[in-house]
């Protein structure tokens, strides 16, 4: 089951609350006593079970044998309609996610931390820009009046759909009227008063922290201390047609960390890898990616290098987006082309993404474009394409996050004038001493 709620959704409400549902999910229901008695359920069939929240998006899923199906409808309505939500798993909840957010600070790898920083800095106080971990002061306001007036409003039919693969669709409509039509949700079925609509508003603009990154490593062989720095840039939704040259772009793009080994499709030969990590030794990690959503999309770089080296990193990120709308060389763009058809295909072979696909395209178009669709859009992309949709993100403020030691950090407005250059060259700066 995918509902179309998230952390993008709780700008009236207190931040956090998906987060909480996610960790909240598959406990005990009106049918089910605990946890456990989930498990011993699924495991008859042989199944698993998960719940993941991002930002638009909550799916509760489950894999199993298909001839336990009206068992797993039945447990999947039960576990999105009718939750218990008792003050003791409120509590666990609470403990699960204060160990996270600790965790979250410690880890060596900083990229879920940086994606946070990168949407809110693009997205300032609205819709994806807001927090999808829950801010710690809130995880003692949280409580289960809280969660059911969000849920009264937001797990509603209209946003709600039950994808399945591996299974025949007659079947799974059966199982989905006799278990999810006309059921009533534990929290009533009154009128929905606060959803929020708002479409997100890219503003653009940096988030630093400042953080002593030398003890992160544990082990005995010490991680150096590095500043991760991510520029972005507003792309498109994928409800438009420019997001599939977007995509081959990011792909273009490409990159990864100064460890990756090599290898067909690894990507060696994408512009972050011959351009920034082949030239410059002293990069720990130059990597490109692409968030999307129905209403906006970031294309964001992350890079990262010794403190000292911060302002000539930032400089060459730069750089790499001007070069972006220059010229794209023949081989260059069908080798993006081919690798992000030949991604795509091996990520559908594994069920749970194809359901995933589904469900996701279902929810937000009403339909769902097959791979053979998508491909023949991946192939009919000219370079003309990418330079247009480069110039149109260029002329955008730029997203900037920083975490680190940000002492030779560039300002905001250095990085604006070199993304807004011919050359992404930053202000020249004329110290007379230091």
């Amino acid at each position: 089951v995918l509902i179309n709620s998230g952390s993008r959704h709780e700008a009236k409400y207190l931040s956090g609350i998906s987060h909480f549902l996610e960790k909240l999910a598959f406990s005990s229901t009106a049918q089910f006593g605990s946890k456990d008695e989930i498990l011993l359920t699924l495991e008859k069939h042989g199944g698993i079970c998960d719940c993941q929240a991002s930002r638009d998006t909550i799916m509760y899923a489950v894999s199993a044998d298909a001839k336990g199906l009206d068992t797993v409808v039945n447990l999947l309505a039960d576990v999105a309609l009718q939750p218990r939500l008792s003050d003791e798993e409120i509590e666990m909840t609470r403990m699960a996610i204060r160990f996270e957010l600790e965790d979250l600070n410690m880890r060596p790898d900083p990229e879920p931390l940086l994606t946070e920083m990168i949407h809110a800095a693009a997205y300032r106080d609205n819709t994806v820009g807001l927090n999808r971990f829950c801010p710690a002061e809130n995880t003692d306001k949280i409580d289960r009046e809280v969660l059911h007036s969000y849920l009264r409003n937001y797990y509603t039919p209209d946003r709600m759909v039950l994808a399945g693969v591996g299974i025949e669709h007659e079947r799974l409509v059966e199982c989905a009227k006799k278990h999810l039509l006309g059921a009533e949700p534990v929290w009533g079925s009154g009128q929905t008063k606060d959803v929020d609509r708002s479409v997100a508003q890219y503003t653009g603009g940096i988030v630093k922290v400042e953080k002593d990154m030398s003890d992160v490593s544990l082990g005995p062989t010490p991680i150096p201390e590095l500043t991760h720095i991510m520029i972005g840039l507003e792309s498109c939704s994928f409800l438009e047609e420019d997001f599939i040259p977007f995509a081959v772009l990011n792909m273009m793009m490409g990159g990864g960390g100064s460890f990756s080994a090599g290898g067909p499709g690894k990507g060696m030969f994408t512009r972050l890898y011959l351009n920034v990590l082949n030239r410059h030794h002293w990069m720990y990690n130059a990597t490109s990616y692409h968030h999307s959503y129905e209403d906006t999309g970031l294309l964001c770089i992350h890079a990262s290098a010794d403190p000292k080296q911060v302002r000539e990193m930032v400089e060459i990120i730069t750089r790499e987006f001007i070069l972006m709308a220059g010229a794209v060389g023949e081989v260059e763009l069908e080798r993006a082309k081919t690798q992000l058809k030949s991604m795509l295909m091996m990520n559908l072979e594994s069920r749970p993404v194809i359901f995933e696909d589904v469900g996701r395209q279902v929810l937000a178009t009403n339909t769902r474009k097959l791979p053979h669709e998508l491909c023949a859009l991946i192939s009919q992309v000219k370079s003309t394409d990418i330079k247009r949709v480069v110039t149109k993100m260029l002329h955008k403020k730029p997203a900037v996050a920083a975490l680190g030691d940000l002492t030779d950090l560039p300002t905001y407005e250095h990085i604006q004038a070199a993304l807004s250059s011919k050359d992404g060259r930053l202000p020249r700066m004329y110290r007379l001493f230091r």
